[in-house]
């Protein structure tokens, strides 16, 4: 017997962490966790009253349609209307179990066995390996601080010159880990392109609401394009991970495919969270996770002006999104050696978890260090100091 090809994918550095943490937890440490992007508190109180609400009262939990509740796709349009000022019907929505449902979806409705699919780095990890176990060919696309680590339609072009094919594109606004977002005019341009070459652009857009800079806000591809896939979800801006619940914006020559794929990998969506999510655009839930992303944005203003105390020397500009993804500085590497080095020795001594960034970018990730900041300003700040005292005590004795 064997184990597939495809099944021959990296692991996600970060939950072997997050087991570590477990561990160390269950032995009486007291560990910081800056490694997974989880905003505390849970989902808004009106999300939670609703769920409580219908299970007291029975209510039936039984399989949805495919492609979710009426009512919730119906709340979603209404959503975009007001938040985008787009009109997108119903019908175009498709409820999935968290945004990792979506992804598979849309990568097996979008593309076949040997497609060409670019993928900017540093990025979401978990894009390559479902797009590598479906059979697809990914092409990095290397970014970098001056291009705000986003794709431009030179380096697509360039694809489509070496591959002789493009045939579909990830993009992430903001993006993890790096927090970078694309403006209007970015996707005004990258949209339309996509689509006059009949490249699929598949748009990640799971950190919209959590936004710091005023001049890059939170824009959805289909304000530009209605042949992209919008991916997004209710794990960040209201808190709401555990859930499991997310949505797809699918392109009307799609809709066919992703139901009868959907109705093959998982029937529907979590039904109990379809009828609780309902609560998520009451205005006090929207007002509760805006507060939320005010203690993001002074945890994120901590982080920046103690670079140095995590040993950053440089850093993304973060403008959505809770992390903060930096450069260790040389004195950091030469006695590390690497980023992994880094977090495991943090971990072991400061009681503190921070992802190495090979997860993110094999080529230059251990260079680089993912910080989330959704733990929390008081434990950020704990953080922050116990990381800069191990760095004191273990450089400076070195």
């Amino acid at each position: 017997m064997q184990v597939s090809n495809r099944s021959q994918v990296a692991p996600f550095e970060v939950m072997q962490i997050v087991d570590q943490v477990s561990t160390m937890r269950q032995e009486g440490h007291d560990v910081i966790s800056l490694c997974v992007g989880e905003p505390g508190g849970g989902a808004p109180a009106a999300v939670n009253d609703l769920a409580a609400q219908l299970h007291s009262e029975h209510a039936d939990f039984g399989y949805t349609s495919t492609a979710g509740l009426v009512e919730t796709r119906q709340a979603l349009a209404e959503h975009y209307r007001g938040t985008y000022s787009v009109q997108i019907p119903a019908k175009n929505f498709v409820m999935t179990t968290g945004s990792s449902g979506a992804f598979q979806l849309a990568f097996l409705a979008a593309f076949d066995v040997g497609d060409v699919v670019a993928l900017p780095r540093p990025g979401y990890p978990a894009y390559a390996n479902i797009l590598r176990a479906l059979g697809l060919k990914v092409v990095d696309l290397p970014t970098d601080a001056e291009q705000r680590f986003q794709p431009t339609i030179a380096q697509l072009e360039q694809v489509k010159k070496e591959q002789g094919r493009l045939d579909g594109l990830v993009v992430a606004s903001p993006n993890n880990p790096t927090g970078t977002m694309l403006s209007a005019d970015e996707l005004r341009e990258l949209a339309p392109w996509c689509e006059t070459n009949s490249v699929r652009l598949i748009s990640d857009e799971i950190y919209h609401g959590i936004e710091f800079d005023p001049q890059r806000q939170g824009h959805t591809s289909w304000e530009f394009s209605q042949s992209s896939i919008v991916v997004s979800s209710f794990s960040k801006y209201w808190g709401m991970t555990g859930w499991r619940l997310g949505w797809m914006i699918v392109p009307d020559d799609l809709i066919p495919a992703v139901d009868a794929l959907a109705s093959n990998l998982a029937l529907c969506a979590p039904a109990p969270a379809q009828r609780a999510a309902v609560a998520a655009f009451e205005p006090k839930s929207m007002e509760e996770a805006d507060e939320r992303v005010q203690e993001f944005a002074r945890t994120r203003a901590l982080v920046l002006k103690n670079l140095g105390k995590l040993g950053i020397v440089e850093a993304a500009p973060a403008d959505g999104a809770f992390y903060l993804y930096g450069r260790l500085a040389p004195e950091v590497l030469e006695h590390f050696e690497s980023a992994s080095e880094y977090c495991k020795a943090v971990l072991g001594h400061a009681h503190v978890a921070l992802t190495p960034g090979g997860d993110f970018d094999p080529f230059e990730g251990h260079l680089f260090i993912r910080l989330s900041f959704a733990a929390g300003y008081e434990r950020v700040a704990e953080a922050v100091e116990r990381v800069d005292a191990f760095l004191r005590q273990s450089i400076a004795g070195a």
